[in-house]
């Protein structure tokens, strides 16, 4: 066999084992390269604000997840008004462009005099920027592809997201001392400006069917309408409740693993490798998981033990952590926490939604991934102020409280789904 028909009979195999149709083929790999770019660019940076945030002053950081929240509120009406008022085709460049200006502007303001309000104003940012240019992202998909294709191509091009991931704090861990910290949004605006540019050739290819359904702008509104849905079903209440717990646990051993970082490590090129190492290891296993057991041990052992598995996680950590109270430990702790959280509850979360109505699906889903999200944050940010030394303590009852949601969450989805599937 010739190299040329191995390499034609490989490509064949791939082919059917993905099930790309011929006329697929010429998006699908811009569709895959731009969601790469788009979470390399976001990841790029990340190492820096978490940089920036642990070098706060005592107290500072704490407030920030308040402010993240008050913005993201703000920021949905003004997003819902821009998508409304443009033309649906220029919505992304309009906002992928304004993002990029923003980076182009931070990196000259970090290679200038010490800003004060800087830090956090970069770290607020960052938070809201990956909420805009994910959410687009998918919309452009969603308006490209028909729900069939969809099925067999989205687990593809979400591939792409997770490669960014990796190649993003890859690059700012490798790059940080060499570039400097502050020419970082640089390279996360070299990679949004790609993901620019292959939005384009997809417009190229093919315009989207007027016959595909569009995902709804975000909008105050929606996100208003989206909590009244939430409210009136106890269901979507539990959905909430695990939410906002699973945010409030969490972002305590962030604070925490901040707080050392900073008493241990001085260099901020130091620190933002030592994210971004951290970043690279948690995409690189979540990746693996994902890849031979995430679908298995759901369907093996079913959702709850999917969801309760992280509270476990933390649960573990919190008595670990008190025991040994080290950056070493808290940052294993932090990884294996993210890890079960993109491998296993993040993947139950979304198939809760499956025996959700289409429209409460949408409206209710968009409430409780941003204004619930963040008050989890919020909510911990509080209650590491008010609590102090005694935090770990404080967290406990939050966290079996999380558990016990949890699993009482998958009974209520084996409920509906035995309902739904008799009627």
């Amino acid at each position: 066999m010739t190299t040329g028909t191995a390499r034609r009979s490989l490509a064949s195999q791939v082919s059917g084992f993905i099930q790309v149709e011929a006329g697929e083929r010429g998006e699908l790999a811009p569709s895959f390269a731009m969601f790469f770019c788009v979470l390399a660019s976001y990841m790029t940076i990340r190492p820096l604000r978490e940089t920036l945030g642990a070098g706060m002053a005592k107290g500072g950081l704490e407030s920030q997840f308040a402010i993240v929240l008050a913005v993201m509120i703000l920021m949905v009406p003004v997003f819902g008004a821009i998508s409304t008022a443009l033309p649906r085709r220029a919505v992304l460049p309009v906002v992928y462009g304004f993002f990029i200006a923003n980076l182009v502007a931070f990196a000259v303001l970090m290679r200038g005099p010490p800003l004060s309000w800087l830090a956090s104003v970069f770290f607020v940012w960052v938070s809201v920027y990956n909420l805009f240019v994910v959410s687009l992202f998918w919309s452009q998909m969603a308006g490209r592809w028909e729900s069939e294709a969809g099925k067999r191509l989205f687990g593809i091009i979400a591939a792409g997201g997770t490669l960014g991931s990796i190649a993003g704090p890859a690059i700012a861990g490798t790059f940080a001392k060499s570039l400097g910290t502050e020419n970082l949004p640089l390279v996360s605006a070299a990679f949004l400006g790609l993901a620019l540019i292959l939005s384009f050739i997809l417009s190229g290819i093919r315009a989207p069917d007027g016959e595909v359904q569009q995902t709804p702008p975000l909008t105050l509104a929606a996100v208003l309408d989206g909590a009244v849905q939430v409210a009136r079903q106890p269901y979507l209440v539990r959905i909430a409740l695990v939410v906002l717990l699973a945010n409030l646990v969490s972002t305590v051993f962030y604070l925490e693993q901040s707080r050392l970082v900073k008493l241990a490590i001085a260099d901020s090129a130091e620190r933002v490798t030592f994210f971004a190492s951290r970043d690279f290891a948690v995409s690189v296993l979540t990746a693996c998981i994902q890849l031979v057991g995430t679908a298995w041990l759901i369907q093996r052992f079913g959702l709850t033990l999917a969801l309760a598995a992280l509270p476990a996680v933390c649960i573990g950590g919190v008595g670990l952590f008190s025991l040994v109270p080290t950056l070493g430990v808290v940052s294993a702790i932090m990884v294996a926490e993210r890890v079960s959280a993109f491998a296993l509850a993040v993947p139950a979360m979304r198939v809760l939604y499956t025996v959700v109505a289409p429209d409460e699906k949408y409206k209710a889903q968009n409430f409780i991934d941003t204004v619930v999200y963040r008050a989890g944050d919020a909510a911990s940010g509080l209650l590491s102020h008010q609590a102090g030394a005694l935090l770990l303590i404080a967290v406990l009852p939050f966290a079996g409280l999380w558990l016990i949601a949890c699993a009482g969450l998958g009974a209520m989805h084996r409920a509906k789904a035995g309902e739904d599937s008799v009627t």
